[in-house]
């Protein structure tokens, strides 16, 4: 895990739009009184694109961030399935686990620390349950793992710059291998992921400037030229750089 959040959201709260991150997310919300199904729970899996997420009336949040690569090992699903997509999470745990966690997370008044440390808790519960698998299959499942830790690890030291046929050759696989690897485990492709750490190189950055050199600034986050950049930025912002810069 990443981290445990909560939030509460104020009644007719304006639209925000939400960027690739490279993380895999896990909401439960709660809609009080407002009329709406009180009680939800959904994964949101890895981004290629931005989302809108929608004002509402007031509600309350719990979440769980997942690192890149950690997701699968509590979801015990293909996360290339999850890509771009919210996912009932009832569907994918069974409808038993969800609605006792739900329950137990909602059937009375507690502070959110408490409710943040349920969720710790049943996620716990949850690799425990993974690791009890066969011995064989825990080695294959740490082997598999340790390509993928080190392999994002590579990727996001070098914000995205380290070609993909470098990074195979240092963990002695194929390209097609990682690339098989990256999409069950992380859900997007190597090539991808490693575009989305250069997006998110060149917001940071830009965020720091108000005069920007936008051919400097390519060249610097690892973008070929300025046309790539611009590409990048409308796929994953939806606007051309100046206009995200404007809106920042």
């Amino acid at each position: 895990m990443d981290c445990l959040w909560a939030a509460q959201a104020p009644a007719h709260a304006s639209q925000h739009r939400v960027l690739p991150d490279n993380c895999v997310d896990i909401l439960w919300q709660d809609a009080g009184q407002s009329g709406r199904t009180p009680h939800s729970a959904f994964v949101v899996g890895m981004m290629s694109s931005p989302i809108l997420a929608a004002g509402s009336d007031a509600r309350r949040t719990l979440a769980v961030r997942f690192k890149a690569g950690a997701a699968g090992l509590f979801l015990r699903a293909p996360l290339q399935e999850l890509n771009d997509q919210r996912a009932e999470i009832d569907l994918l745990w069974g409808d038993s686990d969800a609605s006792r966690l739900a329950d137990a997370l909602w059937e009375r008044e507690r502070p959110e620390r408490q409710r943040l440390a349920l969720i710790e808790a049943y996620l716990l519960q949850r690799l425990c349950a993974a690791q009890a698998a066969p011995k064989a299959a825990v080695l294959a499942e740490q082997h598999a793992a340790g390509l993928i830790g080190y392999a994002l690890a590579a990727l996001e030291h070098s914000d995205g710059s380290l070609r993909i046929e470098d990074l195979a050759a240092r963990l002695g696989v194929s390209r097609q291998h990682l690339a098989t690897l990256f999409r069950q485990r992380v859900g997007l492709t190597p090539k991808l992921y490693a575009r989305i750490c250069r997006f998110r190189r060149a917001t940071a950055t830009l965020r720091q400037t108000s005069a920007p050199d936008w051919s400097e600034l390519a060249l610097v986050c690892g973008y070929f030229d300025q046309s790539h950049l611009i590409h990048d930025f409308q796929q994953f912002a939806g606007a051309a750089p100046q206009r995200f810069l404007l809106n920042a």
